[in-house]
């Protein structure tokens, strides 16, 4: 079998070690985490990159071989596409989003112009024991998933960040606050808990100053839904706080309402005790009132601040506080201050800069 020549590996697959050459299978299981080879069909002038394993952007062409995971996608400013019943070499697929998650595209945003068309080539063998001549079809991931994991956070108190949708400002507010307490000395962890495969928000995490990451794809997942989103959440905080930082902070992709399983994870009680203090981040005020009042109301979650673009002035910073009664400050512009609130929140609900017991 001549192997075939690779000329991106997407980040999806970065767990899988995979370099300039691969060999393929015809047979390929129609299973989400799959690593799949697929050749580009054609060109674009817009969202036509990918994120390599390093971390890297690379702009994609047509002829190029590029390594993906099968999965699906429900993006509200971006493609939505399914898992493809079956699959066979020749067939055609879609890239659909910028960590190389591949499937059947079927809806398009106006700004995004039409995906990537790939012809597909094989899933992508491994050979996980020295000297072993046939291969398995590769998967992403590393560690397994149980269906409930235990909630084990040594005392280590836990920053959700969360959002009213997509794009509303949660990772920016979340490497603030990474900044913030890595200035003022605390170790910090954080992890990505829903979305799509991407690593780009988990590394700017760490550019932030954490320094222990984690994200979902690392258990194998590729798309979160409301089935795997609270044990893979559960698994990340125990994995997390297993080296006891000082404080944990995690991001909920997508939006309180949401295909990604958001709604799932704050209505489990366990992660919901878990949470010493939850930002919502949101585009407007009117957003801003609908995500305070489902906090309340259906995950009988007190915020501790609102930040994102409804908080770019301090007409919306007022209205927010005057209205809502909760404290708000930009994640750009006022790092500090709302570092200090979450901060304030911490210290009334946990030791904070101490080894737990």
């Amino acid at each position: 079998m001549k192997p075939l020549v690779i000329d991106k590996v997407a980040s999806v697959a970065a767990t899988c070690g995979i370099g300039r050459e691969a060999r393929v299978t015809p047979d390929i299981p129609c299973e989400e985490g799959v690593v799949v080879a697929v050749e580009v069909l054609n060109n674009k002038s817009s969202y036509n990159q990918l994120e390599l394993v390093s971390g890297r952007m690379a702009q994609v062409k047509a002829g190029d071989i590029v390594v993906g995971a099968l999965g699906h996608r429900h993006a509200l400013f971006g493609y939505s596409g399914h898992l493809p019943e079956r699959l066979a070499p020749g067939d055609r697929i879609n890239i659909l989003n910028l960590g190389g998650v591949l499937g059947v595209c079927d809806s398009i945003n106006p700004d995004r112009g039409g995906p990537f068309e790939c012809r597909v080539l094989g899933a992508v063998l491994h050979f996980p024991f020295l000297g072993e001549r046939i291969g398995r079809p590769a998967r992403v991931g590393v560690h397994d998933l149980d269906a409930r994991p235990p909630v084990d956070l040594h005392g280590v108190p836990v920053v959700a960040l969360a959002g009213t949708c997509m794009d509303s400002g949660k990772t920016a507010a979340a490497c603030a606050l990474i900044s913030h307490f890595a200035h003022e000395g605390l170790n910090v962890a954080a992890f990505k808990a829903t979305g799509v495969s991407l690593r780009r928000d988990v590394l700017a995490m760490e550019d932030a100053g954490a320094t222990d990451t984690g994200i979902f794809t690392d258990f194998g997942v590729v798309t979160t839904t409301a089935a795997n989103g609270p044990p893979l959440t559960r698994a990340l905080l125990s994995r997390l706080a297993a080296d006891r930082p000082d404080v944990i902070v995690f991001e909920l992709g997508d939006g309180l309402l949401g295909a990604y399983g958001v709604e799932a994870i704050l209505l489990d009680d366990d992660i919901r005790t878990a949470l010493t203090a939850t930002v919502l981040c949101a585009n407007d005020p009117v957003a801003a009132w609908g995500g305070v009042q489902l906090l309340r109301d259906r995950f009988d979650i007190e915020p501790a601040a609102v930040t994102g673009r409804a908080t770019d002035n301090l007409v919306g910073v007022d209205m927010i506080r005057d209205q809502l009664g909760v404290p708000a400050a930009n994640a750009l512009t006022h790092q500090s201050e709302l570092g200090a609130i979450v901060m304030q929140r911490l210290q009334a609900g946990a030791t904070i800069g101490e080894a737990p017991a």
